[in-house]
């Protein structure tokens, strides 16, 4: 170190005369007139400028320049003792210490140093020794054998006898500089430097101090806490101090059984004066320099601290169970307990013997103490001795130090799982892990828990559930339960526990399950059945006290929990848990009686002690109960809960789950006695009869379940199961009801449960759906039979026969986490083979409606079978029934035909009635037989070879056959019989048997149209008639009335009966219309023919329109609305010519009624609980209205199309035949507004009416998407069954309105789209997109042209053929179709570019001959170009090469033509940062720009265009912005990143470069905002610095050195200075910058021109140029090097930084107007002040040698002794400036403590310390708010934040340089 001392400033010493009051940094006075003195001063000073005059370059250069100064100072007058000049000695003798400098230069300045010392004396010396110690102390860290010597014969001739109190402040520094000495313990120096450093202590030792023996006394405390904190903040240097403790540390702990009680007495003594040195006044040093040692990276180091623990202070120690503090012993094992990460043994053994105590005899090996070798006899003796003194000792702050570990809240995985393996390691010693793990199980378990919901990802997460898993492996079993039992015994028994603890204890016990192995045998067969009767058990105990608890959501929901957490574990538990019979002489009736004994409380008080006394070890005991007893236990505790449940309507909430557990439980244990089946019989039949009103559907799914169960386990007789039957089925078809869908799959799966549990023979079930079907059937009449039964049985029928088949949701291939879950926690019952015993008779009943038309359960039927399910069933059921009739099965020859068959008489036992009745049914199903049905007939076949030959007999077929044909074959079968002559009376059952059956067989040969008959003029009444019906009780006689009315208005057009095609009557007829359209589409055809005319008819009366909207709209038209919907499709051909008048109207009125009925729908499934009984089923409603508007909508749009076929077609011969036409002809044309044709005004009514369809059908295609709020989750298979029939029925539709209108509806769906976020910026829903790629009719190959059709009709409107123009009616601008055109292109597979590149490339084309139009989306279509780009990369469709040269063209032309059509727009405005100006997607060429340049190598393929592409970005974008009179303000992080991208394109830098130089040599460059330099513009910084390696010396050449030569004084002088300051500044902050920009060390190289730099710039004054004011840079600079910059390269700066320091912060109580007051100005001091703090942060190992010269770094700091006088400079400065500003202070020390409090080593001056936040123009507000707070705390706080053992916060510093290095408040302003 050097520090000057002189008053005026030299050009390379950079040291400036000190106001300090310090003697020992003040100048000598030397004889004012002595000249012998004055000459010798001036032969010194000549020597001195050897140094700053001549370049030494090599060794012999810097001998010759110490021979000189020898020689000059040996010519010393014999009565002088002071040396001239020697700040700058001793700064000179430092630098000749160089450590890259030979030996022999070494020797030659210790030479030099010794004539110094023994000339200035011992008095001199001790004042002087913080000039002259700095340079010696680093000596021996470096130095060879050579110069080890010398430099120990210097220290100990002349410093150890130094004045104790010069010596105090140095005395870290000394055993820092002497520890290097000690690390080879068979050197010959060893020795000697052992003695030295207790030499040392003795020098510094009180002199009243008692000798204690063994060079130790009782004043040796200071050194002590000095030598600690040495070890605890020096790395490099702790295996010395590991020697010297070896040798010299006290040993604190004796056996107090190996000698006697005096001795002990005496000894103890000892210990305790020997435990005060090492102890006082700080205790907790001693722990930390262990802690530190133990924690060293190096396996020496922690083995030997081992050694010293297990040796010098075990853990019965007084020091540590009585001097130190609770937290200091606990960091101290938690230190020790950490060496067992690194699984070395050795290590291991040492930490086992220091945790489980010493041995009375013991044996060395391996260098550490071992553990005896016990005898036999006293093995149990020794290993309980141990146990007992780990638990006396070491048990409480090991657990405690654990779990402070297990605690801590980190995000990293691998400090995550750093406890965990500590503890497993523990566990390999069951004497520490057995006691440790009791209290650590838990908090580990809870702490991964934890972690789950803070990990950033699911692999972080993972891998700390490996690590605990682990651990939870290596725990007893009967711990882990025991721990689990404990958890629910806190959770449920009575108490004032908090609610939110009892629910974090139940989460945390199915945290266990769900997480962590528990199916070991020993836990699936024990303890897993323990634990579930323990919470059983304990339910019961507690009762309804338990619902009391407050805090949660409901009064069930903590007993729900817990017997959530019994559900899981029974789950696990395998049958043969409860299998193990103990006795085999009658069981069951041995533990009958013994089991009558056990009650709640015995058991419970045996699993207690089970758990508490004997830990769950089945090794030292038996188990408690055994398994027999736990089955039968379980069965009668939850039998007790079901039986409970059942009866108490308050207890029915968890009913579910209580029986749950039976069912389990029945299927797990063997037939148990201990369950009480009468009772739970009772309860069942107490709940279904008890209650008037209806029973909760989980009840009911319950009793079904249970009884199923029971019957299946022998429990109760067939008897008891039907005597449940009748009333479960009659409970089962309320849940039935059409009006409320949301039990429908639910219910009908437990009919068949107990169908199943019945076995199929069994037709009880059958009985009883039969007797409810018919129940209302008053005397035999079907005349009041309503439609509620059919409507039931319909479900019953549907969810039969589906519930086996899978039905995929077209909008996604993923199937939803509620379906899934579904799936698997509920079996399906329903067999498809066996569909017939339930259902058959029932369904006989159902089809016998079809005879009567005057009931309301007829229709019900008729509708039915138009959307039948399970069609082939049906009619199978009809195949057996006939099959059955022998009459029949008249072909009785193996070869015979069916032809061939003869006639024979029916007779009277032959039962023509059934067989009438079964053919009776069958005609009236054919009579409303829809397509389907009728197809269905035709493709499923039966088998009627010879091995049938029921149906063989009757078809004489052999093979298959369809049933269409087995059914006329049938009917022939039946009428070839023929009449008895002899029998009359059955002659009128034959002639109706006949009938039948030729009426079948008619309906199968033909179809079923009837004719018009008549015109009658009644429409007008009936019409009326018919809206008066709205208001009846009596929704089906609108039916009667509909037909009634059609018939009607029919009789007006009797003249074009035979061109218009209608059948009979629309109730007749749903789906037959499909017969008469189009034959490729059996849907309803948006299209038509263009010879195909309809001809013109008669308008209806003026009011039908105004019943169709009264009919539509009215509730009680809901239940027959289908009807109306024939009614208005029929009525429809009578609106030929004024469709479009009524279009509007109908179709409001349309979509407001399927909105209503969907939001009716939408909350039935969200509502928890049964709807009240409504008039209508919504289902039905709903799809009956999409039907209806959907007719309405082909109807008008097929009349469309018919009056635009007729208007003239226009077009110019000279259009080219382009993707657009024409597309600039139109560009001059006039625009002058036209009047719109009554087609026009057509065509705009159509458009709107189906933008309100599109709109409301994606509404409800849209329902149960991830979107979608949440449903009852005990209705998710009725849910998702109904979802997805209404998405799929709404998809349906929007197919055919796309393809009927696909850019209209395009335009909706875009415009639904850009509505779905509430701001610009925001994310767009993709469920929009998603839906696009479902529609058949919306592939893209239609899309893609659609939306282009769309972006040119409001670009370019003109260039486009009328057909392909859009009518503008949807609210979008081009950039909103733009922006959805590049989301959709990014969502398509990229197969799909085989379809759309034909059209993508026309329109880009087309477009880029006219791009002004499109200046605003221009950007966006780059986007798409880019993605199309990428995609066609994947792909390998047409010929690559020519394709992508074709779009790397258009891409280069679109790239030039945003450009041009917007020229510097983009860049030319500042403040693009305001967040009120950010620009929206479309616009911000530059963020999509920053996106596409990664890519453009797949884009444009060949480098030269990449290349092209690179300039032209950088030369429209890059330039301009960093060129811009608003920069930096105008860049953007996207401008960074996109800089950034290019800057990694091949052959590029050209351009990136040399924009980036521009922007860095900017002078505005460092009024950046700090966020954006850190995170963008430091990458971009260091890529230019590795691919440039001259960076750094160019830029050093920038800085020039001070000089004073032409300095004149004015303005111009001033202004000159000013540049030239600003300039200096501004290169200094560059080249601090690009260090921080860089890796660490990468400018070492560069290292010896920065400091010549650094030097010349030092030596400047406050009137050179560049002036003083440059000083803060080059601190900042400095901080740079520090923080980037290893320890070991810094070792030739310390003598210039603390010289610079050292002058700056003295400067703070310089007069005004001194030179150093003149020199360094506020910013100055305070980047100086930060540089020294920086440096006490980050604590390089070299500076620890230095840093006692600024704050006093020993136990002075916080304990002062009662004369103290600080050496250090901070010190001093606080004293002088005094403690004036209370306030100030105050908050400064506030902010001191949080500071180094922080669990990171943080800097004193920023954010969380002492704020720096202002101007400080003012020298007095400097001082106030910051320096003086600063200079009072500086050393409390790195003792502080030395003591807290913390690691540096590298990130806190770097951040704190970004923000100084970008105030440009700082930066010199020009004049």
């Amino acid at each position: 170190m050097a520090l000057d001392g002189r008053t005026s400033p030299s050009p390379r010493s950079s040291g400036r005369a000190s106001p300090v009051g310090g003697k020992w940094y003040q100048p000598d006075k030397p004889p004012s007139t002595d000249k012998a003195f004055r000459r010798w001063e001036s032969s010194i000073e000549r020597a001195l400028s050897l140094f700053e005059n001549q370049s030494l370059q090599e060794w012999a250069d810097y001998i010759s320049f110490l021979g000189r100064l020898q020689k000059a100072l040996q010519a010393h007058p014999a009565n002088i003792s002071i040396i001239p000049s020697k700040a700058i000695v001793s700064k000179r003798l430092a630098q000749c210490l160089d450590p890259t400098l030979p030996s022999g230069v070494h020797q030659k300045t210790l030479e030099v140093y010794g004539f110094i010392f023994s000339m200035i004396g011992k008095d001199n010396l001790s004042r002087d020794l913080p000039l002259y110690l700095p340079g010696l102390s680093i000596t021996l860290s470096f130095a060879s054998l050579s110069v080890r010597a010398p430099f120990l014969a210097l220290l100990e001739k002349y410093l150890v006898v130094l004045n104790p109190r010069a010596l105090r402040p140095a005395l870290k520094a000394i055993i820092l500089a002497l520890l290097p000495g000690l690390e080879e313990e068979t050197s010959e120096d060893f020795e000697r430097t052992l003695k030295l450093l207790g030499g040392f202590k003795e020098a510094v030792r009180q002199s009243d101090g008692e000798d204690l023996g063994h060079n130790h006394s009782t004043g040796d405390e200071y050194f002590w806490q000095c030598f600690f904190l040495a070890a605890i903040t020096s790395n490099g240097r702790r295996l010395g101090a590991l020697a010297y403790l070896t040798r010299n540390l006290p040993k604190l702990g004796y056996h107090a059984t190996a000698v006697t009680p005096t001795a002990g007495h005496d000894q103890g003594t000892d210990t305790n004066c020997l435990a005060g040195i090492v102890t006082s006044p700080e205790p907790g040093l001693l722990l930390r320099c262990f802690a530190a040692g133990l924690a060293d990276e190096q396996l020496l180091i922690q083995r030997g601290f081992l050694d010293l623990l297990v040796t010098h202070m075990p853990l019965h120690s007084g020091v540590l169970q009585k001097r130190v503090k609770t937290e200091d012993l606990e960091l101290l094992v938690a230190a020790a307990a950490g060496v067992v990460a690194r699984r070395d043994m050795s290590l291991n053994r040492r930490l086992w013997t220091w945790l489980l105590g010493p041995e009375l005899t013991s044996t060395e090996a391996d260098g550490a103490p071992q553990l005896p070798v016990d005898t036999d006899a006293d093995h149990q003796t020794s290993h309980a001795s141990k146990t007992m003194y780990f638990e006396e000792f070491g048990l409480q702050p090991l657990t405690k130090a654990l779990l402070r570990m297990i605690r801590r809240e980190v995000s990293n995985p691998i400090e995550r799982a750093r406890p965990f393996r500590v503890c497993l390691s523990l566990m390999d010693r069951w004497e520490i892990g057995g006691l440790v793990v009791v209290d650590i199980f838990l908090p580990v378990i809870d702490s991964v828990r934890k972690y789950q919901k803070i990990a950033p990802n699911k692999e972080d997460f993972k891998e700390v559930l490996r690590s605990a898993s682990v651990f939870f492996d290596g725990v007893e079993s009967g711990l882990i339960w025991g721990k689990i039992a404990g958890l629910i015994a806190s959770a449920i028994s009575p108490g004032k526990s908090p609610a939110h603890e009892r629910r974090e204890n139940l989460v945390l016990v199915d945290f266990i399950i769900t997480h962590f192995n528990v199916r070991e045998e020993e836990m699936l067969i024990v303890h897993a059945p323990l634990t579930a009767l323990t919470i059983l058990i304990m339910l019961a105990e507690v009762g309804n006290s338990i619902k009391s608890v407050g805090g949660f959501a409901s009064a069930n929901e903590l007993p729900l929990l817990a017997l959530t957490t019994v559900s899981d574990l029974i789950d696990i538990i395998p049958e043969r848990a409860f299998s193990d019979r103990s006795s085999t002489t009658n069981p069951a009736h041995i533990e009958q009686d013994h089991l009558h004994t056990l009650t709640n409380t015995i058991v419970l008080h045996k699993i207690k002690t089970f758990y508490v006394h004997d830990q769950g070890n089945l090794d030292a005991c038996a188990a408690p109960l055994s398994s027999c007893e736990v089955g039968e236990l379980l069965i009668r505790a939850v039998g007790s809960f079901t039986c409970q449940s059942l009866c108490d309507p308050l207890s029915s909430a968890d009913v579910g789950i209580k029986s749950k557990l039976l069912v389990m439980m029945l299927a797990k244990v063997p037939t148990a006695f201990s369950l009480d089946v009468e009772n739970i019989l009772k309860s069942m039949h107490s709940s279904l009869g008890g209650s008037s009103s209806q029973l909760p559907f989980h009840l009911f799914a319950t009793i079904t379940s249970l009884a199923a169960s029971l019957y299946t386990s022998s429990y109760i007789q067939t008897a008891d199961l039907s005597g449940l039957v009748d009333p479960l089925v009659r409970l089962a078809w309320s849940y039935l009801s059409a009006s409320h869908p949301k039990y429908h799959v639910e219910t009908v799966r437990c009919l068949w449960q107990l169908q199943s549990a019945l076995s199929f023979d069994n037709r009880e079930i059958e009985a009883s759906l039969c007797s409810l079907m018919s129940e209302r059937d008053l005397g035999g009449t079907y005349a009041i039979r309503d439609a509620d039964p059919g409507r039931s049985f319909s479900i019953l029928w549907t969810h039969t026969l589906r519930d086996n088949s899978g039905h995929v949701d077209r909008r996604s291939t993923k199937v939803s986490k509620s379906a899934s879950k579904e799936a698997k926690g509920s079996a399906r019952f329903s067999d498809i083979g066996n569909y017939e015993v339930m259902l058959a008779k029932p369904l006989f009943l159902f089809l016998d409606a079809l005879l009567d038309d005057r009931t309301q359960l007829y229709m019900t039927a008729r509708t039915w079978l138009q959307s039948l399910v399970g069609v082939d069933k049906l009619f199978h059921i009809f195949v057996a029934k006939f099959s059955g009739f022998h009459f029949l099965q008249t072909i009785t020859t193996e070869n015979a035909s069916y032809l061939d068959s003869g006639s024979s008489p029916y007779s009277e036992e032959d039962d023509l009635d059934q067989c009438f009745y079964y053919l009776r049914t069958l005609s009236n199903i054919l009579r409303w037989a829809p397509n389907n049905m009728w197809a269905s007939l035709t493709e499923n076949t039966i088998s009627t070879d010879t091995t049938y030959r029921a149906l063989h007999r009757i078809t004489g077929r052999d093979g298959e056959i369809s049933l269409l044909e087995f059914f006329s074959h049938v009917c022939l079968r039946a009428i070839s019989g023929s009449h008895d002559p002899n029998n009359s009376e059955l002659k009128a059952r034959i002639s109706q048997f006949h009938r039948t059956a030729l009426t079948t067989l008619h309906q199968i040969l033909l179809s079923p149209y009837a004719e018009v008959v008549a015109d009658l003029q009644l429409d007008h009444v009936l019409i009326g008639r018919l809206v008066q019906s709205l208001e009846g009780p009596d929704p089906f006689i609108q039916v009667l009335l509909l037909n009634v009315v059609f018939d009607a208005l029919k009789l007006g057009n009797t003249t074009m009966q035979n061109s218009v095609d209608t059948p009979a009557s629309p109730t007749q007829e749903q789906k037959r219309s499909a017969q008469d359209l189009t034959p490729r589409s059996s849907r309803l055809s948006f299209t038509v023919d263009q010879n195909d005319q309809a001809p013109s008819l008669p308008p209806p009366p003026s009011s039908l329109i105004k019943c169709l909207q009264a009919g539509f709209s009215a509730p009680s038209s809901q239940p027959v609305l289908d009807s109306w919907v024939s009614f208005l499709t029929e009525c429809l051909v009578f609106y030929q010519e004024t469709i479009f008048q009524i279009l509007i109207p109908l179709v409001e009125t349309f979509c407001s009624q399927i909105a209503r009925t969907f939001e009716n729908l939408q909350s039935i499934f969200r509502d928890v609980g049964v709807a009240a009984e409504g008039l209508t089923a919504p289902e039905s409603t709903l799809i009956s209205l999409l039907n209806g508007l959907e007719h309405v909508l082909a109807r008008a749009h097929e009349r469309l199309l018919l009056d635009e076929l007729k208007l003239p077609v226009i077009k110019s011969p000279e259009q080219p035949q382009g993707f657009f036409g024409n597309m600039v002809s139109g560009v001059f044309a006039s625009e002058a507004p036209q009047a719109r044709s009554a087609t026009a005004n057509n065509r705009l009514t159509v458009l709107l009416s189906f933008q309100d369809a599109v709109r409301i059908c994606f509404k409800i295609w849209s329902w149960g998407g991830p979107d979608d709020g949440l449903q009852d989750a005990e209705s998710t298979a009725s849910f998702t069954f109904t979802s997805l029939r209404m998405r799929n029925r709404a998809r349906r539709l929007l197919e055919h309105l796309f393809e009927a209108e696909t850019l209209e509806c395009l335009e909706t769906v875009v415009e639904v789209w850009q509505k779905s976020a509430p701001t610009q910026t925001s994310q767009r829903l993709p469920i929009v997109v998603n839906l696009l790629h479902v529609l058949d009719g919306s592939r893209p190959k239609h899309t893609i042209p659609a939306i282009f059709n769309a972006i040119y009709s409001r670009t370019n409107p003109t260039a486009l053929d009328p057909s392909r123009k859009s009518t503008l009616t949807a609210s979008l601008n081009d950039t909103d179709l733009v922006v959805f055109l590049v989301d959709y292109a990014r969502s398509l597979d990229d197969d799909a570019m085989d379809e759309i590149w034909t059209d993508c490339i026309t329109f880009l084309k087309d477009l880029l001959t006219n791009p002004f139009p499109h200046r605003q989306t221009l950007p966006s279509l780059l986007e798409f170009a880019a993605i199309l780009g990428e995609k066609v990369d994947n792909t390998n469709f047409g010929e690559q090469r020519r394709m992508r040269r074709e779009l790397g063209d258009l891409f280069l032309r679109l790239l030039t033509a945003i450009f041009t059509t917007r020229p510097m727009g983009f860049s030319d405005s500042g403040g693009e940062n305001d967040e009120r100006c950010m620009p929206t997607r479309a616009d911000d060429v530059v963020s999509i720009l920053a996106d596409i340049a990664p890519n453009l190598p797949k884009i444009l393929v060949e480098s030269d265009r990449v290349l092209a592409a690179a300039t032209t970005i950088s030369a429209s974008v890059i330039g301009p912005t960093f060129k811009s009179r608003y920069f930096p303000e105008n860049v953007s992080k996207s401008t960074l990143v996109l800089l950034y991208q290019l800057s990694r394109l091949p052959n590029t830098s050209k351009f990136w470069k040399r924009d980036l130089a521009d922007a860095f040599y900017d002078q505005k460059f460092f009024a950046n905002t700090a966020e954006l330099v850190e995170s963008n513009w430091l990458l971009l910084l260091r890529q230019w610095t590795l691919s440039d390696k001259e960076r750094m010396p160019e830029l050093l050449s920038r800085l020039v050195p001070p000089t004073t030569a032409g300095i004149v004084f004015g303005v111009g002088a001033t202004s000159a200075r000013l540049e030239s300051d600003r300039r200096t500044q501004l290169n200094l902050r560059r080249a601090a910058t690009l260090i921080l920009a860089t890796g660490d060390d990468h400018f070492v190289i560069d290292l010896p021109a920065m400091q010549e730099k650094i030097v010349d710039l030092l030596s400047a004054t406050t009137t050179s140029s560049p002036s003083s004011t440059t000083r803060a840079d080059i601190c900042l600079l400095l901080r740079a090097l520090v923080l980037k910059t290893s320890a070991i390269h810094l070792a030739n700066l310390w003598p210039m930084i603390n010289a610079e320091i050292y002058a700056a912060i003295s400067s703070v109580i310089a007069p005004d107007h001194s030179l150093p007051s003149e020199t360094y100005n506020n910013y100055s001091v305070l980047q100086a002040c930060k540089l020294l703090d920086t440096l006490l942060c980050v604590v390089p190992d070299d500076f620890q040698l230095h840093e006692w010269l600024f704050i006093t770094d020993t136990i002075d700091a916080v304990y002062r002794p009662s004369q103290f006088e600080p050496v250090a400079l901070v010190d001093e400065l606080s004293e002088e400036l005094g403690l004036t500003a209370l306030a100030s202070t105050q908050q400064a020390e506030s902010s001191t403590m949080h500071a180094s409090n922080a669990m990171m080593r943080r800097p004193l001056i920023g954010p969380g310390g002492i704020s720096d936040e202002g101007t400080w123009e003012r020298k007095d507000e400097l001082v106030g708010k910051v320096l003086r707070p600063f200079f009072s705390q500086l050393s409390i706080f790195a003792f502080e934040s030395t003591y807290s053992m913390s690691l540096p916060d590298w990130e806190r510093c770097r951040g704190s340089l970004l923000r100084d290095l970008f105030d440009e408040r700082s930066i010199v302003k020009a004049l």
